[in-house]
């Protein structure tokens, strides 16, 4: 492949930002323009020489518009080798004259379900020769150039003023690739759009779809390389957050930030969590944001350092003091406020986030999980517990202040690694275990947790006096629950189910505790 002049040139285009600027320098630069419809309007008001495509064809548009460019003299121009005779010889004997240039982008179908429009204008919003025109352009991309974003304008014209009105090989064989992406992308959200018009979140074929965000310096370790993605339907978190501080965003700052955002969503009232390596150290509600990131901060100070900080509401002054006495590597939040972003502008690595608005807890959603060969697609953890759906089954009752804490804590427990183990008092985590093989070492390890903390801020009662805890699943022997019993505990929250219940039940009577059932399990692994 060579260098190959531009003389000819289609333009049909939905996005409209900056076409009459290139198709100006075009047709300076001597390009024969075709276009269609809105596209040959706008360049024709501009006073730049177009040809409606249906006067290059001799075919008027037909059927409201739905074929237009479907017609062998346009195809043929976009498809016809300049290197084989007989193409050209067949070209010559149907006057099919080359196009070299072919800029399209396609109907606004995204951007048209998203505004909740009827199902017949979605349907009317699938473009059909807009992708037919991309796809030949980029199949013979030997010899035709193919656009299909407006950011891509300027490279053409670089390209042309360095090459004498031609463009490179390798660009020609970039923005191929880009267009059969681009086209790939399309038909992936229509596909995914009919799926869920009939309510199917598991089609026979699933398509997934995502856009470069930015490439990151590495991935999980330093030898592995890393980038970022949007796509999927949209959701409020760290992918689509502005950056308004601080230096650029890991691969494991992303994944921490993400859990420690949707941790955070579960709250109404002020709520702060405290992320480290994707498991929360440290999660509270209170009276306000400053009152919730303290007590948030007091279940393990020791893991908060270096950790990842999100808030539900907007962040103000006197809590972005506080954090900013604490090394953290991001800060997320809906907004922050004038001050508060004056006092977190000292601290010049710290990353904020602001998001615009909180998730959505309940949302429905899809998660998907790579596995070698293949990969696994499930529901989004969105299921959730209130006072209604638990079930009493000790000869003891929870107070009214342990059942806010017990649900409190079995949320938290939904975005902790299983085995999961969480001790809450007064809507402040006071011990956590995750992540361990055994529920039992789970249960001991938090209170061992919570006696350090406790000893490191020189308390002489353990935090789990008086708490309640919360497993995300069932305990499989009364072992665990014994181990909560000696922490102090006096309520537990878990989902039941297991065959041996009643021993459970039996062992929490005997130690004198109260115990609901959920029905319900968080395993997150």
């Amino acid at each position: 492949m060579t260098d190959t002049p531009i003389v000819r040139a289609l333009i049909s285009v939905s996005d409209k930002t900056e076409l009459i600027e290139f198709a100006r320098y075009l047709n300076l630069a001597g390009v024969q323009i075709l276009s269609t419809g809105g596209s040959a309007q706008a360049i024709g008001d501009a006073g730049i020489a177009v040809t409606e495509v249906a006067d290059y064809t001799g075919s008027p548009e037909i059927l409201d518009g739905r074929v237009k460019t479907l017609h062998p003299k346009i195809h043929g121009g976009i498809l016809g080798r300049r290197d084989l005779d007989d193409h050209q010889k067949q070209m010559d004997e149907y006057d099919i004259a080359p196009i070299d240039l072919v800029v399209v982008n396609l109907y606004p179908f995204e951007a048209t379900v998203a505004k909740g429009a009827p199902f017949k204008d979605c349907i009317e919003n699938i473009d059909i020769g807009g992708p037919a025109l991309i796809r030949a352009a980029a199949k013979n991309h030997g010899a035709v150039t193919v656009v299909t974003d407006p950011s891509q304008y300027a490279e053409v014209q670089a390209a042309m003023d360095a090459h004498k009105g031609a463009t490179s090989a390798e660009l020609r064989r970039r923005f191929a690739e880009e267009a059969y992406a681009h086209t790939a992308i399309y038909d992936g959200m229509i596909a995914s759009w009919f799926a869920a018009q009939r309510g199917e979140l598991f089609p026979e074929r699933l398509v997934t779809r995502g856009t470069l965000q930015q490439k990151l310096r590495y991935g999980e370790n330093p030898h592995q390389e890393a980038a970022l993605y949007l796509g999927g339907p949209a959701r409020t978190g760290v992918a689509t957050a502005e950056q308004i501080q601080g230096r650029e965003l890991s691969y494991n700052n992303l994944n921490d930030t993400d859990a420690a955002f949707e941790l955070v969503s579960e709250f109404q009232q002020p709520a702060c969590a405290i992320i480290k390596h994707a498991n929360p150290c440290g999660v509270a509600m209170g009276a306000t944001l400053s009152d919730a990131y303290s007590k948030a901060l007091t279940c393990d100070p020791v893991s908060a350092f270096g950790g990842i900080i999100a808030l539900n509401q907007t962040l103000d002054a006197d809590t972005a003091a506080k954090i900013a006495d604490l090394f953290a590597e991001v800060v997320i939040a809906p907004d922050v406020d004038a001050k508060a972003r004056k006092i977190l502008s000292a601290k010049k690595n710290l990353r904020v986030l602001i998001t615009g608005k909180m998730a959505d807890p309940v949302s429905p959603g899809r998660t998907i999980k790579t596995i070698a060969g293949g990969f696994l697609a499930q529901s989004r953890d969105n299921g959730h517990i209130g006072e209604a759906d638990i079930k009493v089954v000790t000869k003891k009752s929870p107070t009214p202040q342990q059942i806010s804490d017990l649900l409190f804590a079995f949320t938290v427990c939904k975005h902790v690694k299983s085995n999961a183990i969480i001790y809450v008092k007064n809507g402040i985590t006071v011990g956590m275990g995750a992540g361990q093989m055994s529920r039992v070492d789970s249960s001991r390890i938090a209170a061992l947790k919570s006696k350090e903390a406790a000893e490191a801020a020189s308390e002489k009662v353990l935090r789990t006096t008086g708490s309640v805890l919360a497993s995300d699943a069932f305990f499989p022997f009364a072992d665990g629950l014994l181990a909560a019993a000696e922490a102090g505990a006096e309520a537990v929250i878990q989902p039941g189910g297991s065959i041996r219940d009643e021993e459970v039940i039996a062992a929490a009577d005997e130690a004198g505790i109260a115990m609901v059932f959920t029905g319900m399990r968080h395993f997150r692994h």
